[in-house]
Parts: C-alpha cells; sequence; structure tokens
C-alpha cells in the first residue's frame, strides 16, 4: 500500500485556492440573482454594502462606487431587486460575496422608482407646496424660454407668443433636454436668467417621449433650479399626459409647450376686445351720469328758493327770532328755579346757623378755641372766651 502524504495549507493558501475555483467559473462570472435588500449601508468612499436574501438564505454584497453612480434610483432596505454580478471570495475573511455590476428593482423600472423616490423627497420638503408659487405676470415685457433649439416645442412656442402677444421679447436660452449634462444645462439656463433678469416669466419644457427622453426633467438639479427661481417659472414637458417632477415644482404645469405659451401672455385681440368694452362702458356710464346732474338741476331750478333766494332768508330769520325767544324764556325760567333752591337752602342754614341760637339770649363758651361743652372741659384758673350776639368777653373759672 503506497502512502500518500497530505497537503497542508495555510488559510491565506486556503482562501486563494478557493477563490481562484470560483473567479474560473464561467457560470459565476455573470450571473443573475433576485432578492431582498437587507443591512444596506451607503459608504462615504461611495461603496454599497448590503446583504441580499430570500425566505431561506442569504449572501453579502457590494457594489463599488464606479457601478453605484449609474444607478437611477436609491437602494432601500426590503426593495426587491435583480442583480448581475459576479460571485467571488474576498480572501482577507474567507467570506465569498456577490459584486454587484447592475442593479434594477425587481418588478418595477429603475426610472419609476428613482421618479417616485424623488418625488416623495421633495414633497416632504415643501417643494410641492402651494404656498411657494409665484404668480405669473398679467403684461410681461420679455419672455424666457429654456428648451432645445431645434425641437417643434421651440417653434411651437414662438408662434403662439407671436400671434397671441407680439408685444412680449421671446428671449431663448437653447441647452440640451435629454441625455447626459442635460440636467445640469437646464438648471443652469435657469440660474443665468434669475441672475440677469432677463425674464419676466420662464417656460421649461420640450416635446413629448419616453420616460428616458423626459428624465433630465425628473433629475433634483433641474427642481431645485426651478424652486429656487425668483422669475415665475412655467413647466411644459411632453404631452398632457406627462408628468415630471418639473412639472410638481414649478409655479404652474402646462400640459404642452403651446399651451405653456398661452399661460404666460395675454390674447392681444381679447384685450383689444375687452379695451373697446371697457370704454363703451365708460361712455354710457359718463352719459348716465350728465343726465342725472341735469335731472337735479331742473328740479333745482323749479325750487322757489332758487328762484328767490328772500324766501328761504325769511323763514331763517323767522326760525332764529323764535329760537332767541324760546331760548330767553328757557334761561329766565332756569334762573328763577335757581334762586328758588338757593332761598330754601339758605332758610334751612339759617335755622342750623349757632349765631341764630346766640341771637336768643345763649351764650357760646370757649377754651382755647375748643366749645366748653361739659364740666371736665375747664378747670380752676382757666381763662375762658364766651360769645353772645353782640361780641366776645374773657372770663375766669372760679
Amino acid at each position: 500500500m503506497i502512502s500518500v502524504k497530505p497537503t497542508v495549507y495555510s488559510v491565506a493558501q486556503l482562501n486563494a485556492y478557493v477563490k481562484n475555483l470560483l473567479d474560473d467559473d464561467a457560470a459565476l462570472k455573470q450571473i443573475f440573482v433576485t432578492g431582498e435588500i437587507s443591512n444596506y449601508k451607503a459608504h462615504y468612499s461611495g461603496h454599497h454594502y448590503m446583504t441580499i436574501k430570500d425566505e431561506s438564505a442569504s449572501i453579502k454584497a457590494v457594489m463599488f462606487a464606479g457601478q453605484a453612480t449609474k444607478l437611477r434610483f436609491v437602494p432601500e432596505n426590503g426593495m426587491r431587486v435583480l442583480i448581475l454580478g459576479t460571485v467571488s471570495l474576498f480572501p482577507r475573511d474567507g467570506s465569498y460575496q456577490l459584486y454587484i455590476s447592475d442593479m434594477q428593482p425587481d418588478g418595477a423600472g429603475a426610472l419609476n422608482v428613482a421618479y417616485e423616490q424623488l418625488k416623495k423627497k421633495l414633497e416632504a420638503e415643501g417643494l410641492f407646496s402651494q404656498a411657494h408659487k409665484k404668480p405669473l405676470p398679467r403684461f410681461p415685457q420679455r419672455v424666457g424660454v429654456v428648451t432645445s433649439e431645434t425641437g417643434a416645442a421651440v417653434q411651437d412656442i414662438f408662434n403662439v407668443l407671436k400671434r397671441r402677444y407680439p408685444l412680449a421679447t421671446v428671449v431663448l436660452r437653447p441647452c440640451k433636454v435629454q441625455g447626459d449634462g442635460a440636467a445640469e444645462d437646464i438648471a443652469s439656463a435657469i440660474d443665468e436668467f434669475n441672475i440677469g433678469g432677463f425674464a419676466d416669466v420662464l417656460i421649461v419644457g420640450r416635446g413629448g417621449g419616453s420616460i428616458e427622453d423626459l428624465w433630465a426633467f425628473n433629475e433634483e438639479i433641474v427642481a431645485r433650479a426651478v424652486y429656487n427661481s425668483k422669475i415665475p417659472v412655467i413647466s411644459a414637458v411632453g404631452h398632457e399626459t406627462d408628468y415630471t417632477i418639473c412639472d410638481f415644482v414649478a409655479d404652474l404645469r402646462a400640459p404642452t409647450p403651446s399651451a405653456a405659451a398661452e399661460c404666460a401672455v395675454p390674447d392681444i385681440k381679447e384685450l383689444k376686445s375687452n379695451i373697446l368694452q371697457y370704454r363703451q362702458q365708460l361712455f354710457l356710464f359718463t352719459k348716465n351720469i350728465i343726465e342725472q346732474q341735469r335731472q337735479r338741476l331742473s328740479v333745482l331750478e323749479k325750487n322757489t328758493a332758487f328762484r328767490d333766494p328772500s324766501v328761504i332768508v325769511n323763514e331763517n330769520r323767522k326760525e332764529l327770532v323764535y329760537l332767541s325767544e324760546k331760548l330767553f324764556s328757557f334761561t329766565e325760567n332756569a334762573l328763577l328755579n335757581e334762586k328758588n333752591k338757593i332761598s330754601h337752602f339758605a332758610g334751612k342754614l339759617d335755622a342750623l346757623s349757632p349765631l341764630g341760637v346766640i341771637s336768643r339770649g345763649y351764650a357760646i363758651a370757649k377754651n382755647n378755641d375748643k366749645i366748653i361743652s361739659k364740666i371736665t372741659d375747664v378747670k380752676k384758673g382757666d381763662e375762658i372766651t364766651v360769645s353772645v350776639s353782640d361780641g366776645n368777653f374773657k372770663a375766669v373759672v372760679l
């Protein structure tokens, strides 16, 4: 019997051996995995770490920053996803894991998920609040347009503005409306209009298309540029059934670019018609006022006082004489009543006066100006004052 000496591996060698086995397996180089995200963590480096699990098992997974920047949505715990990745082993920990190169929500498109996530976030911050909506100017002098200079939308906008309100100047800031860099270009255009004060109202939009075509208007950078704009913004993206994040943030949402142009300016034909109508109303109003005043003057001309002012003077003179006599009579009666009251009170006062008592033979004795009313108010030897009807005299208490 031949004896074979076993190979002894270090831990690092074993992990390297297993890693090579996994890396050499063609089936594990491009593998699709579906499951639910848990223990999700976005590292400051840009890497995304998570666990992918189903009802009976789990596997650790990582998506490095280079791939993560391409995600259209934000991964969340509990979200079911479809992953394209590679299975390999991390030698340091001896654990195998899934290295994610692409990831999509399972059942809903990534753009739809990203749309709902951003919509929920911005709504919670108050960017959709009606309280923040600015009114559109009634007669704008300059209308700013942010769209592609080659699309059909810009021609529709120009045609409607020229037809409805040729008095306004149209300022076009051409920009990309789809593809890489489109969102940044749209946001930059809005900021430029605000910094320079180049418009009284802005139309931001493009023609219809798929959700991918319209995606620039669902980017957060565009939403915040619209929200921060001091110039009122009309969003006109796609067709009537298309709704973007830009629509919710804007001061007004128009179903199409042509409709946005109609909302931005008044109709000059309607204004002229209104002016003619107001002119006719003003003419009729003035005519009625003049007729009313003419009738009033006619009544005054027939009045006796207007024809002979002395009648009014004589009537007022009679009234003045009557009021003078009435005032004199009232004053005389009032004085007589007051005299009677004074006489009445004087009689009462005289009856209560100590002088009246003295005149009937009584006297008032005082000790140091204090009336003596009982024997204890004086003592032997006190010099007191006695008042009688015709004067005072001194006395000594014996």
